[in-house]
């Protein structure tokens, strides 16, 4: 299982430090997770911490390409109004 930083990021450096594997990496031109050693934060928080802390909707997906923090969920705008963060086929 890792989770994976996308486009979105605007390497605002809030998921690095709270990572607790230290998994989170300066990559150009965003940061990246090391599948390696990403645990989703399973069996140490209730949540994954890069998510948590992430002041960005769909900067960070799961295995499956689902945002953890999808359209409207920090800002509250709602969905129709927003353009989809991944495409739909």
């Amino acid at each position: 299982m890792s989770l994976t930083i996308t486009e979105a990021c605007v390497n605002c450096w809030a998921c690095v430090d709270v990572c607790p594997n230290q998994a989170i990496s300066e990559d150009e031109p965003f940061f990246s997770i090391d599948a390696g050693q990403c645990s989703e934060c399973t069996g140490e928080f209730p949540e994954a911490q890069c998510a948590a802390i992430c002041p960005i909707e769909c900067a960070i997906i799961d295995e499956l390409g689902i945002p953890l923090n999808p359209l409207g969920s920090l800002s509250g705008i709602p969905l129709e109004k927003l353009r989809p963060c991944v495409e739909i086929d």
